[in-house]
């Protein structure tokens, strides 16, 4: 057996909502290792979520989410994939326990967050989720596939703007988050017998990353297998452990473990969008929702402004500084 293991963000870019960063681990067959996942579980798990279709959709969350199918396509994908590894979480929290166990105490520092536990699924319906569900877990099952992990690691505007504050770079505090990710993974599951390889969604234009590989497993072995505009390779030993990193650009649309992780991601990022949006609504009558980015972003912080006065809202834990 194999162990395969995808990495992803989403949220690098507003300056409202969480950065998430998210991993998730994989075992396969040896001889399946280098096998494209959607061929394997076809007409189970598909690359696009179709409303009328009972496969599981799996793909890059920027395809997945489009404004006219709302958060359903990744609702179904992410918690039809949980549903792999047991029950499905029935409230946000009851997911954060399962996928970011830290994440929930954090929670209780934003008024916007504290104390909210919305159910879940918020627009996917449950038959029509343990339906697709079913038909992964049959298809998995004859290829010998299983899910061993999902993680995530959201950070909070609080947390985002020590960490710049600290490393003066967005990017860097990024690969930080990512990081600890990589540590659990290649700690939890690269210790056997077993290969292991870590594929990581390659954001903006590094091709190098050896020492940052050295700083976050200080004295392993490692050794470069190729570092190109498409794909920086790493093998890492690290006393019996052994794994490749993959730093590969559009990932999510090769990877089903990396797609996955970019679903986790946005799924949560999108849940604390909504109750962030809900929490400024209550106040402000008539509030146009926003993404978060910048532009709108902007709109939003302008609309709420008065609020954040006389609410005496500490903007350092709502605005991003990059």
């Amino acid at each position: 057996m194999a162990i395969i293991a995808g990495i992803d963000e989403a949220g690098l870019g507003p300056i409202l909502g969480p950065l998430v960063v998210s991993a998730s681990v994989f075992r396969v067959p040896d001889k399946a290792a280098d096998k494209c996942f959607w061929s394997m579980l076809a007409g189970a798990v598909v690359r696009k979520g179709f409303r009328k279709s009972p496969a599981l959709p799996v793909a890059d969350s920027k395809a997945m989410h489009v404004r006219s199918a709302g958060l359903v396509h990744i609702e179904r994908g992410v918690l039809g994939m949980l549903a792999q590894i047991g029950p499905p979480p029935g409230s946000l929290r009851e997911l954060l326990r399962r996928l970011a166990p830290s994440a929930a105490d954090q929670m209780q520092g934003y008024r916007w967050y504290a104390d909210a536990d919305p159910p879940l699924p918020r627009q996917a319906g449950a038959d029509d989720l343990a339906l697709r569900a079913r038909g992964a877990a049959e298809a998995m099952t004859r290829h010998g596939i299983t899910i061993e992990a999902v993680r995530a690691e959201p950070v909070f505007a609080g947390q985002f703007n020590r960490l710049i504050g600290t490393t003066r770079n967005k990017a860097v505090a990024s690969f930080g988050i990512t990081a600890r990710l990589l540590a659990y993974v290649f700690k939890t599951y690269a210790g056997g017998a077993e290969p292991t390889c870590i594929v990581v969604d390659r954001q903006g234009g590094r091709i190098r990353y050896l020492r940052p590989l050295q700083r976050i497993f200080d004295g392993a072995e490692i050794k470069i297998i190729e570092e190109s505009d498409r794909r920086s390779a790493y093998l890492l030993r690290e006393g019996k452990g052994s794994a490749e990193i993959r730093f590969c650009t559009k990932a999510e649309s090769d990877s089903l473990p990396v797609a996955l992780a970019s679903m986790v991601s946005k799924y949560l990022r999108e849940l604390f969008m909504e109750l962030l949006n809900r929490w400024w609504a209550e106040r402000i009558a008539d509030l146009k929702p926003t993404a978060g980015y910048y532009t709108d972003g902007k709109r939003f912080l302008n609309d709420i402004a008065k609020v954040i006065s006389s609410e005496h809202i500490d903007r350092s834990l709502l605005v991003r500084c990059r």
